[in-house]
């Protein structure tokens, strides 16, 4: 019996090695794929040959094979490239204040700045600024001029209580003209940037301790 179980683990971890080979060596090659089309010139039927078109067909599948796995390794080295190139353009927003599209800052020196562009004048504004776990600390009204409009919130909640610095609060925007229509495009935040956060495929700001996409950033202010 004992030897049975140990019978039953090697056949257990034989089938466990061969899979593991099967899934490494998935990936077909140029040379697998050349060794393929010369084993089946090698073993074809000589009363059935292979005709001329479709040997031109096999060598024109395994060029394009081979000039698709070129073209692989070139994007994605300009990828690289390109994002090495990104990350270093991001290093010059580094001690800037600059103007991005998003919705959430931190709360510094008692106050926090953000923005928002309306496509047309809007008849009433409506915000509220909410905190990090989605409470509602604060609603109020803003401009309602075509374009750019800034709005400075004092970090005081509705009823006149200061709230602590370092907090992260997102506001939220609704503008309508006098047909009751939306003309709200985006809103924004504006601070300095203090960092690059480098972890994801595309480079992000931190700005105001949020991070922000390079892509995002619509204003450098100084």
């Amino acid at each position: 019996m004992t030897v049975s179980a140990t019978s039953s683990a090697s056949t257990a971890t034989t089938t466990t090695t061969s899979s593991s080979s099967t899934s490494s060596n998935s990936t077909l090659t140029s040379s697998d794929f050349l060794s393929l089309l010369v084993s089946e010139l090698q073993n074809q039927n000589p009363l059935d040959a292979t005709s001329t078109t479709d040997l031109v067909n096999q060598l024109t599948s395994y060029a394009n094979f081979t000039s698709q796995q070129s073209i692989n390794t070139n994007l994605n080295s300009l990828a690289s490239s390109f994002s090495s190139l990104v990350t270093l353009n991001s290093v010059n927003y580094i001690g800037h204040t600059v103007e991005a599209k998003t919705d959430t800052s931190t709360l510094s020196n008692g106050s926090a700045t953000f923005g928002y562009s309306l496509s047309s004048a809007a008849s009433d504004v409506s915000i509220s600024v909410k905190d990090a776990s989605g409470n509602t600390v604060w609603t109020g009204t803003g401009t309602g001029n075509a374009g750019s409009n800034s709005f400075t919130w004092d970090g005081k909640d509705s009823s006149g209580n200061q709230l602590s610095d370092g907090g992260q609060y997102t506001i939220s925007v609704t503008a309508t003209n006098s047909s009751g229509n939306s003309v709200l495009n985006y809103t924004t935040v504006t601070g300095t940037v203090t960092g690059i956060d480098t972890s994801t495929s595309t480079p992000s700001l931190t700005v105001n301790g949020v991070s922000v996409s390079a892509a995002n950033i619509i204003g450098v202010t100084s």
